[in-house]
């Protein structure tokens, strides 16, 4: 039976991903979350163990007992806002800690590796629609962090052939489970399609559009009116 880590798999990109691995496969599914904004109902599959990734000892500790062929790491800080006025919490959470458990799946023997980036390491983007190969450039330190942890894992995979790798970058991320068991659950939104859902339904008073200089009549993004 193939074994498989999930860092983060509380939170909501994590939770739906040990949803879908526990109803379509037989892996043996490990989730490690702090529980700091993820919630422990929301793993409904394999076993969790509440830990933070900045506790090297303990993470050594899970893998020594524990074989995994694949790690899926979704563990992050991902507020832009708090990034800019806390920015070494981002880079120790997004960054020291990837190059941790980066560390330990080499250590450890672990086939393949999937990071769970953004979209923010486009900044702003030179062009629309955005492509893989499209350049990066963020402009905070949330997307800054996410760029060093894929800079890592690339040169660590180039290093060491037999690790594969996988990076994602979201831009967006909305919606729930079809059965209603999971979905986003933060205390308060944080992101464009929820803030503007709220909005709709009367529970914000107003939706913020950011930007004066674009090449618009208003100066606004065109793309914060299109979904």
């Amino acid at each position: 039976m193939k074994s498989v880590l999930i860092t983060g798999g509380a939170g909501y990109i994590g939770s739906h991903m040990v949803k879908l691995l526990g109803e379509q496969t037989d892996y043996d599914i490990t989730v490690i979350d702090n529980l700091s904004t993820g919630k422990q109902e929301a793993v409904l599959y394999g076993d969790l163990i509440v830990e933070d990734l900045s506790n090297f000892d303990g993470i050594c500790e899970v893998f020594s007992k524990r074989r995994f062929d694949a790690i899926i790491h979704f563990a992050a800080s991902i507020i832009v806002p708090e990034s800019v006025a806390n920015p070494l919490q981002y880079y120790s959470n997004n960054t020291v800690n990837t190059i941790k458990l980066i560390s330990m799946a080499l250590q450890y023997k672990v086939k393949y590796f999937i990071f769970s980036s953004t979209a923010a390491v486009y900044g702003i983007p030179d062009e629309i629609p955005v492509k893989e190969t499209t350049s990066v450039h963020p402009i905070n330190p949330y997307g800054m962090s996410k760029l060093m942890g894929e800079r890592v894992l690339i040169d660590a995979a180039q290093a060491h052939k037999d690790l594969k790798y996988t990076t994602l970058r979201y831009f967006n991320v909305a919606g729930a489970s079809s059965d209603g068991k999971i979905g986003q659950n933060f205390p308060q939104a944080t992101h464009l399609i929820k803030k503007a859902a709220q909005t709709v339904i009367g529970k914000t008073g107003y939706l913020e559009i950011y930007g004066t200089d674009y090449d618009t009549p208003d100066g606004t993004g065109v793309r914060d009116y299109i979904h």
